[in-house]
């Protein structure tokens, strides 16, 4: 006869991505918890058989999504991966979630905002995707609560980590290979280390508090991409020039958000969780790259 491990277990999704590397560290912290951490060879999340035959083999009290198709640019012409593995792949773990009583922890993005606002975004206010990369992620938010509505699903930005392809080790690449650099200044948002949103996502979960919806998460402190990237320069002692432009002078497939910062009263409020200054936290990683 076996007994149930009433040890209770995390199940993490996108295992080998930004933040699903950064909690297996955090992880280290968590010994009364068991963690599972998946891949999309492990657990093919997009298949809905496959996600209920998973559930069904294990004990999973909480589950994190961290699994995203993240190509904003490539998303415009691959539409239906987009949506398959950012909301299709979503409402499979939410049915799941749903009907084995797991926790279902879901991480969305900024970009299903259009950029119109002058104050931070409240996760009462409208949404307006600009590209495929951004609906696919509200449908996926749609899709979360309609399948589990206990579902906590958190909004996040500018995500970086000393793992994975991200913003702040593109920069510090680009300024050992060049001398100088031009990065737009007329985008607003949030940088976010994936270490603190990882912290983050542990004290919700450990803190037994059961309140759905959605929350915003992002370090504290509003700046541009240019912003973003002289910190860099300047924490990395490079070098190299900076140069402002302007979103015009460098366009991409997608149209991107011109402000993006959002407000993070709830999550930290719901959940007392204290955020980090988003240029406390590039230090603590460019540490950890340079």
């Amino acid at each position: 006869m076996f007994l149930k491990n009433n040890t209770p277990s995390v199940l993490v999704t996108g295992a080998n991505g930004q933040l699903g590397s950064e909690l297996k560290l955090v992880a280290a912290h968590y010994s009364s918890f068991h963690f599972i951490f998946v891949t999309r060879e492990e657990l093919a999340i997009d298949d809905h058989k496959a996600v209920q035959a998973f559930f069904a083999e294990h004990d999973v009290d909480y589950c994190i999504n961290c699994a995203a198709y993240t190509a904003v640019d490539k998303a415009e012409s691959d539409t239906a991966n987009a949506f398959l593995i950012n909301a299709e792949a979503v409402a499979n773990l939410a049915k799941a979630c749903n009907e084995h009583n797991t926790q279902f922890i879901h991480i969305s993005t900024d970009y299903v905002f259009d950029g119109n606002a002058n104050q931070p975004y409240k996760e009462t206010d409208a949404t307006n995707p600009l590209g495929v990369y951004g609906a696919s992620k509200r449908k996926g938010e749609e899709l979360a609560l309609a399948n589990d509505p206990s579902a906590i699903i958190i909004r996040t930005s500018w995500l970086y980590s000393s793992f994975g392809n991200n913003f702040v080790k593109t920069m510090l690449r680009l300024m050992k290979e060049r001398e100088s650099l031009h990065v737009v200044n007329d985008q607003f948002g949030c940088p976010t280390y994936a270490a603190d949103l990882a912290d983050a996502i542990m004290k919700i979960i450990s803190s037994g508090i059961k309140k759905p919806g959605i929350y915003h998460y992002s370090n504290a402190g509003i700046t541009t991409w240019y912003g973003f990237a002289v910190a860099i320069k300047e924490l990395s002692n490079s070098n190299c020039a900076v140069n402002p432009v302007t979103t015009a002078e460098y366009p991409t497939p997608t149209k991107r958000p011109g402000y993006t910062a959002m407000d993070t009263s709830m999550i930290r409020e719901t959940f007392s969780i204290s955020i980090p200054q988003w240029k406390d936290s590039l230090r603590n990683c460019i540490g950890l790259l340079i």
